[in-house]
């Protein structure tokens, strides 16, 4: 009887401190929520600390000291911005004015080819819902609530004078933020591992290790993928002769961690601009040329070389991540999308692990693992194989 009662207790106790972690766990939450409009800048700033930290330390291994090592890298992240931005902002500014000019000659054909065409292969009449008097008669008919999301709108807008200081202040906030995250980056890692209790501290920093491995292979490996294909796209849109080429290359570039988005945006958005600028099957063929190039350059190239393996994280998962963190937390849940994507993922991964050598799975056998640790029981490697031996074993046959 008293084992029982102690089990009980013991039951009772493990309850309650799970009770109390779920408890903190949702504490936290409500107060990033709440903290949400002023922590942007910093987690911004910590990724950018993370993601130079390891040229830091390579550089600290080569010699130098860790403010050498962190002044340099800082110096070459701001030049690479300041360029950046530079060349980015006038091109992408005079391309948004070409766009505009262009949006009638895009009207014309969309109403007078487009338009045609689709009702002559479908059947369907669409171009009476396209009627502009149609389209007034709707204005009129929504006016009254159209006029109440406007005041709602400039009264947000009145209320929120400062939300311009508060941009700058966080562009202001953000290279001192990176500056110091990269310089006590190690330093933060440290006393956060400081807080971790003994007895897990080893499978945390197998966990640890292997989420920061696959966010790394992510960001580093897909940004520079979406860079150059971006590039590429632009300049072989542009050189086929099309005004909206570097445009379209961006997005398409930016739309690359999708798969088959940033294919497809690049083919409908460069076919529709050839056939509103040129309406020949030529330049059509251009497009469908550069297209050819940079999936072959991704494919045979990029991808495995930059990217390869570590990325770990389903499309479908990323973009459910980055649209729920917007909808929970705004900008600071985007920002937040990926890394606690990964780091579900890998959590995902260990419960697995644990699960499939647990008695629950093993049902009325015991689950027993090789001699090998939960790190190497993650890496599918075949000899982390589960040995599965009955409780009960059949008796020997006389």
């Amino acid at each position: 009887m008293a084992s029982d009662s102690s089990k009980d207790l013991g039951s009772i106790a493990d309850f309650l401190r799970r009770l109390q972690w779920a408890a903190l766990a949702v504490g936290v939450l409500w107060l990033v929520w709440l903290l949400a409009p002023i922590l942007s800048p910093f987690v911004f700033a910590a990724l950018l600390g993370w993601m130079g930290d390891p040229l830091v330390d390579r550089l600290e291994r080569a010699g130098r000291s860790r403010n050498t090592a962190v002044i340099l890298v800082f110096s070459v992240m701001s030049v690479v911005l300041i360029v950046a931005l530079v060349i980015l902002v006038p091109l992408l500014e005079r391309q948004v004015i070409t766009l505009m000019d262009s949006l009638p000659r895009y009207r014309d054909w969309f109403i007078g080819t487009a338009l045609p065409w689709f009702e002559h292969r479908t059947g369907l009449q669409v171009s009476a819902w396209l009627d502009p008097t149609r389209l007034f008669a709707l204005i009129r008919e929504h006016w009254e609530s159209a006029g109440g999301v406007a005041t709602t709108v400039l009264g947000y807008v009145s209320r929120s004078s400062f939300a311009l200081l508060g941009i700058i202040a966080n562009i202001v906030l953000l290279p001192v933020l990176t500056f110091f995250f990269l310089r006590d980056w190690d330093l933060l890692v440290g006393r956060v591992g400081a807080l971790v209790p003994r007895d897990h501290f080893d499978i945390v920093r197998k966990l640890a290790m292997e989420s920061d491995a696959m966010l790394g292979g992510f960001l580093r490996g897909q940004l520079l993928v979406m860079l150059i294909l971006g590039v590429l796209y632009g300049v072989g849109m542009r050189a086929i002769g099309l005004d909206l080429g570097i445009l379209i290359g961006i997005v398409g570039g930016l739309l690359t961690f999708v798969p088959y988005l940033g294919p497809a945006t690049v083919v409908v958005l460069g076919g529709i601009a050839a056939l509103v600028q040129f309406g020949d099957w030529q330049h059509l063929a251009g497009v469908a040329v550069v297209f050819t190039i940079g999936q072959v350059i991704e494919s045979y190239w990029l991808t495995p070389k930059l990217v390869g393996g570590r990325i770990g994280l389903h499309p479908m998962a990323v973009i459910f991540a980055v649209l729920a963190g917007g909808q929970l937390f705004g900008f600071l849940g985007m920002l937040l999308a990926l890394p606690v994507a990964a780091v579900t993922n890998v959590l995902l991964r260990y419960a697995h692990v644990r699960y499939t050598q647990s008695r629950l799975y093993a049902g009325e056998a015991q689950a027993i693992p090789l001699p090998h640790d939960i790190g190497q029981a993650m890496t599918n490697e075949p000899d982390a194989a589960v040995i599965v031996v009955p409780t009960d074993p059949a008796p020997p046959v006389a």
